[in-house]
C-alpha cells in the first residue's frame, strides 16, 4: 500500500514539474535597454539581471544591450518588426513608453503590438538641480520661470510630449505658467541627463527619483520635489518634499517593467511570466528593488496588458489637453 502511494506521488510530482517547465530556460537571455547606459531603462534591466541570477532562475547572466533612439521607439520597432519571436529577449519599458505610445511616437505600432510581460516596480518623477544650485526650493524655481522662462534651461529625456517634459509641464500648469514657454534641452535617457546637469550644461533636470538617488547620495545633486502623492520612505528620500506639499498638485508615478515580441510562443512567454511571478513574490527581490530606490508595483501578463491599455487611453486624453495630438 505504501509503495503504491509513493509511486502515485512520484508520478504526480513528475507531471507537476513537467507542467511548470513547459519551456526550457532561454539559452541566450537578453534585456534590451532602449536608451544609453546609466538611466532608468538600464537600471530596470540590471535589476532583472541581478535578481534572475541571484535567485537561480537563470544559470547564466542575462546580457544587457543598449538600443537608444526615440526614447524607446527604435527598440520597440526593432522588437516588433525584426525580432518578434526571440524567446530569450525582454525589453524594458516605463510610463514614458506608454505616454509616447499614446501620442503615436512609436510609428505604426501601437500598444497592442507586443506581449506585455511584467511590471516590477515603480519610481516617481523628480525635479532635480545641482547641489550648488541657486534654487533651494520649488517655489524659487517657479518664481524664476515666471520672471523669464528663457533664462532657465531644463533638461528632459526626450522632446516636447515626453514623460520628462510632461512632468515639468504639469508643474508649470499648476503654477499658472504656459508649459510651451519653458526652455528645454532634449536628451536620450537619464544617463545623459545626469551628466548634463552635473556638468553645468543645464540648470534643472526633469528626471525620476531612482535615476537621481546615486547622485543625491554622493552630494552632487539635490531634489527640489518628488512627484508622489506623499513623502516616500527611506533614509534619504523621506526628507525630500513632494510637489503637492509645496502647493503644486502634481503626481507622476513611473512604473518599470518588460515586454516581449509579438510572436514569442505561448510556452516561452509562460516561462518568463511564471519566473517573474515567483521572483516578484520573493524577499530577495524586494531587497534588490529597494536598493535601487524602486517601490512595490507588480503586475504580469493579462493584468499588465489591461493596465497598459487603460493608461495609454488616459495619456491620450492628457496629451490632447496639452495640444500634443493632431
Amino acid at each position: 500500500m505504501k509503495a503504491t502511494i509513493r509511486s502515485a506521488l512520484l508520478i504526480a510530482l513528475c507531471f507537476g514539474l513537467a507542467g511548470y517547465t513547459q519551456a526550457d530556460e532561454p539559452s541566450r537571455p537578453e534585456c534590451i535597454a532602449p536608451a544609453s547606459p546609466g538611466g532608468g531603462f538600464d537600471l530596470t534591466c540590471k535589476l532583472a539581471q541581478s535578481a534572475l541570477l541571484q535567485g537561480k532562475y537563470l544559470s547564466r547572466p542575462m546580457r544587457v544591450t543598449y538600443m537608444p533612439g526615440g526614447i524607446g521607439a527604435v527598440a520597440y520597432n526593432a522588437v516588433v518588426a525584426q525580432r518578434p519571436d526571440e524567446p530569450g529577449t525582454i525589453t524594458a519599458f516605463s510610463t514614458g513608453s506608454l505616454l509616447n505610445l499614446a501620442q503615436g511616437k512609436f510609428g505604426r505600432f501601437d500598444e497592442n503590438a507586443v506581449k506585455w510581460l511584467a511590471a516590477v516596480g515603480t519610481s516617481y518623477g523628480a525635479i532635480a538641480v545641482r547641489a550648488d544650485s541657486e534654487f533651494q526650493t520649488l517655489d524659487q524655481l517657479v518664481d524664476a520661470l515666471r520672471k523669464d522662462p528663457s533664462k532657465v534651461v531644463i533638461g528632459s529625456g526626450g522632446t516636447v510630449g515626453s514623460q520628462d517634459w510632461m512632468q515639468t509641464a504639469l508643474v508649470a500648469r499648476a503654477a499658472g505658467i504656459d508649459p510651451r514657454s519653458l526652455r528645454y534641452v532634449a536628451m536620450e535617457g537619464g544617463g545623459e541627463l545626469a551628466t548634463a546637469l552635473l556638468g553645468g550644461h543645464i540648470q534643472v533636470a526633469s528626471t525620476d527619483i531612482s535615476d537621481s538617488m546615486p547622485h543625491v547620495e554622493s552630494g552632487d545633486m539635490r531634489i527640489l520635489a518628488v512627484l508622489a502623492d506623499e513623502r516616500l520612505t527611506g533614509d534619504i528620500v523621506k526628507d525630500i518634499p513632494t510637489a503637492r506639499e509645496q502647493g503644486y498638485d502634481v503626481s507622476w508615478p513611473v512604473i518599470r517593467g518588460f515586454y516581449m515580441g509579438p510572436e514569442v510562443s505561448d510556452e516561452d512567454f509562460a516561462w518568463w511570466k511564471d519566473t517573474f511571478e515567483h521572483l516578484l513574490a520573493s524577499d530577495e527581490f524586494a531587497t534588490l528593488r529597494e536598493q535601487r530606490e524602486l517601490f512595490p508595483f507588480a503586475l504580469t501578463g493579462a493584468e499588465l496588458e489591461t493596465y497598459v491599455r487603460e493608461h495609454v487611453a488616459e495619456y491620450k486624453t492628457l496629451a490632447g489637453e496639452f495640444g500634443l495630438t493632431q
